[in-house]
This record gives structure tokens, C-alpha cells and sequence, in this order.
């Protein structure tokens, strides 16, 4: 008898709009394991973000049990996120299929006044701001495209299974494989 091995300790990264908070959430109900936004964890009402010490504390223990699936960027804690995983998913979607979603996601979140966590709200005000979400992943998609892979061959990474997943229709693929 074959023994398939789930991942249980998951990291969802991808450029912000490319769908991680879908995603993980998506595998916590698919593996019934916990899901942790950092975004929750980082922003507190009114947009004010935590000190790094506090997000760290959070964070550590956030991910204290066996088994849960996170999503999100935040170097300050990859140390901690990645130390404690099992297997990374990296949406790494084309730039149409991210800035087609993320335009839409901010449309949607704009004109239904949808929260975002904790009580913060996108607005058309900071839309067009250089707080915009849209230009945050304009900044950071080449960059984060690069980086990755880096991240990835560092020794202390060595553990992580990673998924690196191009496109909505590989994702389906690799979400019907582990449930």
C-alpha cells in the first residue's frame, strides 16, 4: 500500500492580485487545515501596520500547530513562514492574468465597499495614490519574479517542496491532485 504524503504546512507567495488568499483558502477547506492571512496579522484598523517585532510574534504563533496554509509576502517573516513549512505554492500567473485580476479585484472591493481585514476598506481616493494596490503590484511584479527563484536555493530553504504554478488552469490541476 502506497502512503501519499499531503503537504500540511503550507506558504502561499505571488504578487499581490495573483490570487493567494483564494488559493489558501481554498486548500484549508480541501485539507481541512487552519488558514492565516498575514494581512490580518500585519494591519490593524485604519491601515496602521504593526511593529515588525509585534508581526513576528504574531506570525510565530500563528503557525505553533502541525498543520495550516498561509498566504503572503512578507519578508520580515519569511524566515518564520518558510522555516516552518513543508511546501511553498508560487502563483507565478503571466502580467495580463494578474493585472486583469487585481483591476477587477480592486473594482469589486471599490464599488461593493468590500473589507480588505480588520475593518480597511480600498478606496478610490488611495486607488489613485501612490498607497494604490494596483501600483504596489506594478512596483514589485518583475521583482518578485526574480526573486523567488533566489529565495528558493538558499540552504535553509532546502526542505520546501516547491510548487510553481503558471497559470489558473495548472493551479486547478495541482488543487485536484492534492484532496
Amino acid at each position: 500500500m502506497n502512503f501519499i504524503q499531503y503537504p500540511q504546512r503550507i506558504s502561499v507567495v505571488g504578487t499581490s492580485g495573483s490570487g493567494k488568499t483564494t488559493l489558501a483558502k481554498q486548500i484549508s477547506q480541501l485539507l481541512t487545515i487552519p488558514h492565516v492571512e498575514l494581512d490580518y496579522l500585519h494591519w490593524e484598523p485604519n491601515w496602521v501596520e504593526v511593529p515588525n517585532d509585534v508581526m513576528r510574534q504574531k506570525v510565530s504563533q500563528a503557525l505553533s500547530g502541525n498543520s495550516w496554509v498561509v498566504d503572503g509576502n512578507y519578508s520580515i517573516v519569511r524566515d518564520i513562514v518558510w522555516g516552518r513549512a513543508d511546501t511553498i505554492v508560487w502563483l507565478d500567473y503571466s502580467f495580463p492574468v494578474v493585472m486583469n485580476r487585481i483591476l477587477w479585484r480592486t473594482f469589486q472591493r471599490l464599488v461593493k465597499q468590500q473589507e480588505v481585514c480588520n475593518g480597511n476598506r480600498e478606496t478610490w481616493k488611495t486607488t489613485f495614490s501612490r498607497d494604490s494596490i494596483v501600483l504596489w503590484m506594478l512596483q514589485t511584479y518583475d521583482k518578485n519574479r526574480r526573486q523567488y527563484p533566489l529565495l528558493f536555493q538558499k540552504p535553509e530553504y532546502a526542505h520546501l517542496n516547491i510548487v510553481h504554478l503558471r497559470s489558473p488552469a495548472s493551479t486547478q490541476n495541482w488543487l485536484s491532485l492534492i484532496h
